[in-house]
């Protein structure tokens, strides 16, 4: 990929490899192909075993403009915890190798996405530093087959394994479809702006430390 600027009436160019994923995680519970393009189009192959999850995962790739593919094997027979847990996980390995040193990237990215009556924002820092700040309220046990708990737990294992700090709030709902989608989409835009290479930045690692 190119990225060019006009600075001072002359051309910048700035080189970047591809900044893809591919990624198999294989446990006694689960098995987990992941593949990432952070420079995608929001094109989306998801099958984990889980409608409403697939659903979420596949509104992360259109909105975020992830071309994603995930395929799961899960222990589905037990309940849908070590599924959506270790996707979790797999997508964040993932989201770090794609990233690489994250040199010009913009690194922080915000947003506020309704879905009717529901509202939810997402505030995403690529630190280095795992943290999850969830505020979100679900008034029933279940969406579809997914465990209204499980939708934390999926935000907590990407966050601890991309090393990013996410804050996710609900700001109104009433319906938990809404709610939980709203979540999704708010992150796959929040995102969408932290990992956006930042041409002012001609390179550099967005950090006074040097390194996230």
């Amino acid at each position: 990929m190119m990225v060019s600027a006009a600075l001072f009436g002359y051309r910048l160019r700035i080189m970047s490899t591809p900044r893809q994923a591919t990624l198999h995680r294989v446990t006694s519970e689960t098995d987990i192909a992941v593949t990432l393009d952070l420079d995608g189009s929001g094109q989306a192959d998801i099958d984990t075993g889980i409608g409403f999850f697939d659903h979420m995962l596949t509104a992360l790739a259109k909105h975020g403009l992830l071309d994603l593919t995930v395929k799961v094997r899960g222990d589905l027979h037990i309940d849908g915890h070590h599924t959506v847990e270790d996707t979790g996980i797999a997508l964040g390995q993932a989201l770090r190798q794609a990233l690489g040193d994250k040199r010009g990237v913009r690194r922080f990215g915000h947003a506020l996405v309704p879905l009717d009556e529901a509202l939810c924002e997402a505030v995403v820092d690529l630190s280095g530093r795992p943290f999850l700040a969830f505020d979100a309220t679900f008034d029933r046990d279940r969406i579809g087959e997914l465990d209204t708990e499980l939708v934390e737990e999926f935000f907590r294992a990407f966050a601890m394994s991309s090393m990013i700090t996410l804050h996710l709030t609900e700001k109104a709902g009433k319906n938990c479809h809404h709610i939980a989608e709203a979540a999704f989409k708010a992150l796959a835009r929040a995102l969408r702006m932290a990992v956006e290479m930042d041409p002012r930045a001609q390179g550099a690692i967005p950090s006074t430390k040097g390194v996230l």
